[in-house]
């Protein structure tokens, strides 16, 4: 891609519009139409556009979102920043996403106020007002919408797809972005679809939400730079990272192609591995969806076992990573909810045991089955 990439970067530098030039336009109606929404708004980062999602929601002191502890901080952490709460919900343990029925139960026990119903956090001196939901689509694979969002019209909540790790997956024949009233995601390098920096975006079909993301974005303004409508932030995508994201998507469905033969050759390659004695569980997708394979994360016997494999692996020059070590509701930055171990167990089960192996479009068969290999030994 370098020479299309460095074209387009060279393009920019000639016509000088760093700010909102032309390429940010034209990758937003690109995405927008592979996503299959109406409208798609280019911001800073993954952590800008959910940011951005709360503020198009005017989410504020005193309302309360359901959302995951197992992801990265970022998703709950956009809820404290503007003086909201995060109601934590445990994950499935299978898809790590979002469990449908604990929701339910969460907001059973929000509204009786009875945490012996499901734990809750702190409410302070006053009551709480449930407002939305964010699920998080984890390591590429869409949570379970129909029922998140049965759950949400229900409960008159609006539902933020947190799509930082999802862009390029589907959930029933539909892409990743689009089950929500807004959608979220992450052009961090390290995504599947990445630029060389930060950047994010939001994607919606709902024309008010996009007109307000659109003016949040640029520090609330109105019908010119010196009308400022509402507070906003300083949430604009770099035209040099809207022209090299132009240039990766070219080759983007392929890479996806490529990233679930890879997933698909992990699979068969350490299926003999998950019936042995200690086992090493495997992802799995729903039949009806697809993962885009952020990660590829497996699951071992218990924290020991994980410390063996990865050390095992490293003597042999392969890196893993943990994605999470820690659930949020046990993170410092989250104490004053008053959260306690063992509330979401299968989260803090999982962060005990969950390791990833390296993961990208370009994984040659011949170094996974070394990986397998090195993982069946260790």
């Amino acid at each position: 891609m370098k020479s299309t990439i460095d074209a387009n970067i060279q393009t920019v530098l000639s016509h000088g519009k760093y700010i909102m030039g032309p390429e940010v336009g034209e990758l937003e109606a690109k995405l927008a139409d592979f996503v299959g929404v109406t409208h798609a708004i280019g911001c800073a980062s993954g952590t800008d556009a959910l940011l951005m999602a709360l503020m198009a929601f005017n989410v504020g002191s005193g309302d309360a979102i359901f959302t995951t502890p197992f992801t990265f901080i970022a998703t709950a952490e956009v809820i404290r920043l503007l003086g909201a709460t995060p109601v934590f919900v445990d994950i499935d343990p299978v898809t790590f996403n979002m469990d449908s029925v604990k929701l339910e139960k969460a907001i059973r026990a929000f509204h009786a106020d009875d945490r012996s119903l499901y734990p809750l956090p702190n409410q302070g001196a006053s009551p709480l007002t449930p407002r939305g939901i964010i699920p998080v689509d984890l390591f590429g694979l869409p949570s379970d919408y129909d029922q998140i969002n049965a759950i949400a019209k229900a409960n008159d909540l609006f539902v933020i797809q947190d799509a930082a790790q999802s862009f390029g997956g589907q959930y029933k024949g539909r892409n990743a972005c689009g089950q929500a009233d807004i959608g979220c995601t992450s052009f961090f390098p390290a995504k599947p679809l990445g630029c060389y920096g930060d950047g994010g975006m939001c994607f919606t079909d709902n024309e008010e939400l996009a007109k307000t993301l659109l003016s949040i974005r640029v520090h609330g303004k109105g019908t010119h730079k010196y009308d400022n409508m509402r507070i906003g932030i300083n949430g604009r995508l770099d035209t040099l990272q809207a022209a090299i994201l132009k240039a990766k998507f070219d080759i983007f469905q392929e890479e996806v192609s490529q990233r679930n033969q890879a997933a698909q050759r992990y699979t068969e390659f350490l299926s003999p591995i998950t019936h042995r004695t200690p086992p090493i569980n495997l992802p799995t997708v729903p039949s009806e969806n697809k993962s885009v394979w952020a990660q590829y994360s497996v699951l071992a016997t218990d924290e020991n076992h994980r410390t063996q494999i990865q050390n095992a692996l490293k003597e042999k020059g392969i890196p893993t990573a943990i994605y999470y070590p820690k659930p949020l509701h046990r993170q410092t930055a989250f104490a004053s909810l008053g959260y306690q171990p063992g509330d979401f167990p299968i989260s803090e089960d999982c962060s005990d045991r969950i390791f990833s192996l390296p993961m990208h479009p370009y994984l040659r068969s011949e170094d996974q089955e070394m990986i397998a290999r090195v993982m069946g030994n260790g």
